[in-house]
């Protein structure tokens, strides 16, 4: 069985080891990026650019739009677009005996 002494010997010089490689791993992973970077033209100010979405929104600019309520609490104003899960104020009055028609703007 090791000492102390040799454990924490053998711990500094994994951890060096562990450093070293982090180091040569981080300088190959840059290296990697600059050139393909180069290959394709690219900049730094390429890189802070934002994503064009993937999906469009159907507004400009990319930020969705709001949906326009179709459902209203007459007690309390609360409204509900009619997508996503129904509001609780919803299913406690349809659980009541109401009808969503009764609640249609």
């Amino acid at each position: 069985m090791a000492t102390l002494q040799e454990l924490l010997a053998q711990k500094a010089s994994l951890e060096k080891q562990i450093a070293e490689t982090q180091r040569e791993e981080r300088a190959n992973a840059i290296a990697k990026v600059k050139s393909i970077m180069s290959e394709h033209g690219l900049t730094l100010a390429d890189l802070s650019q934002r994503a064009t979405p993937a999906r469009s929104s159907g507004s400009e600019g990319g930020a969705p739009r709001k949906v326009a309520a179709k459902y209203r609490n007459g007690d309390t104003g609360e409204t509900w677009s009619g997508r996503g899960l129904q509001p609780k104020w919803l299913k406690a009055a349809l659980a009541e005996g109401k009808q969503l028609s009764d609640f249609a703007i």
